[in-house]
């Protein structure tokens, strides 16, 4: 089958949704399909076209930007050709361009999926408010296009401000989620080299510095934490500079995080193999996000197959993967003193957290969700 993935960023971008996609990608071309993603032209250094891990990229040049969102004039007529020659589309929201892909599809005859990420929720300001009902009213059209919509857990679906309104189209797809395994000589080598010593807690952040992180409830409830263990370490793997959208949050953040300067280090942007030996290397993994723009959290999945348990926000579908493994809690979101005695609790009694690796790895594989979409297809062609 020959597979098209539209969303707004691919790689060598870092979020959640693009490690989605990237894993759903492969998965698929390791099961025989042709997969072509079409995206963005976001940095004008990437080339047009490439192919990476068996993956056919076609990037489409943006002529302007506003805050996260991209406008790309020509991506009508690349999708034109594209949907021509695909024989199923698979949408990844939020997107801007969704709406007109889908259309094609429609007209086309070529089941199409819309697989919806989060809610897009942009730094407030006049432009910021217009941009969102723009983009709200293009995934409804785009929603009332496809054929299925998909969500990761019914909890957050039921909650979405799009995907509430069209329940009976939706169907659900847990996310694909690999990790390494590291032998403990080597995760005790990558501490080292990190200056993290033997019986220091560690707390793990992993994700971009951006405003819905909510990484500063996280810096409000760190002397709490550091009261009670003050050789506490925290690093934090994940782009901090040039984040798009967000340089306005990292300034804002700057001088309280230099007061933490002693213990809290930004490790930048990790390869797969290294995300598993800073997961390995952390007491407990902290997800403080504070909105629907993460609606699952891949990285508690991660972290739990390191055997390292997490502490999140209460969010829809955020709250879902503790609760499918087993290996961490909730608290509120925007609120540091739970956030404080979440993280206290694990670290106090890490063996209440822990929990098999085979059958979380086995559920999360991305051959399942490839497996999933693929059947999906096939059954939308019967249609």
């Amino acid at each position: 089958m020959r597979i098209l993935l539209g969303l707004t960023y691919y790689r060598p971008h870092v979020s959640g949704l693009t490690i989605y996609v990237e894993r759903l990608a492969r998965a698929l071309v390791m099961r025989g399909h042709t997969v072509t993603v079409l995206t963005s032209q976001y940095d004008r250094g990437l080339p047009r076209r490439e192919k990476l891990h068996g993956v056919r990229v076609v990037r489409v040049p943006v002529a302007a930007r506003v805050s996260k969102g991209v406008l790309m004039p020509t991506i009508g007529q690349v999708a034109s050709k594209l949907v021509a020659a695909h024989d199923a589309l698979s949408l990844h929201l939020p997107q801007l361009d969704a709406s007109g892909i889908a259309l094609r599809g429609r007209l086309l005859r070529k089941p199409t999926v819309l697989t919806y990420h989060s809610d897009l929720t942009l730094p407030a300001s006049p432009l910021s408010g217009v941009v969102n009902r723009v983009v709200d009213a293009s995934n409804h059209v785009a929603a009332r296009l496809c054929d299925v919509l998909c969500a990761y857990t019914e909890d957050f679906a039921r909650h979405s401000r799009l995907l509430s309104a069209y329940l009976s189209k939706v169907r659900y797809i847990l996310p694909p989620v690999e990790m390494p395994m590291v032998e403990p000589a080597a995760a005790a080598a990558w501490a080292a080299r990190h200056g993290l010593d033997s019986g220091t807690p560690v707390i793990g952040v992993a994700g971009r510095l951006a405003a819905d992180k909510g990484i500063e409830f996280l810096l409000e409830a760190m002397p709490a934490v550091l009261a009670v263990h003050p050789r506490l370490k925290v690093i934090h793997a994940g782009p901090v500079e040039d984040v798009i959208g967000e340089e306005r949050y990292r300034q804002r953040l700057a001088p309280i995080l230099q007061r933490f300067a002693d213990c809290y280090t930004f490790l930048g942007t990790l390869e797969p193999d290294k995300m598993a030996h800073f997961f390995s290397n952390c007491d407990v993994h902290v997800l403080p996000s504070i909105n629907s723009t993460e609606t699952f959290g891949l990285v508690q999945i991660e972290a739990a197959l390191c055997g390292t348990p997490t502490v999140a926000s209460a969010l829809p579908g955020v709250r879902v993967p503790t609760q499918m493994t087993g290996m961490g809690l909730t608290v509120p979101p925007r609120n540091a003193d739970a956030l404080a005695a979440g993280m206290l609790k694990v670290l106090a009694n890490p063996e209440q957290f822990q929990r098999p690796r085979d059958p979380i790895a086995t559920q999360f594989s991305p051959q399942v969700t490839a497996e999933r979409y693929e059947n999906l297809f096939e059954e939308l062609k019967a249609w």
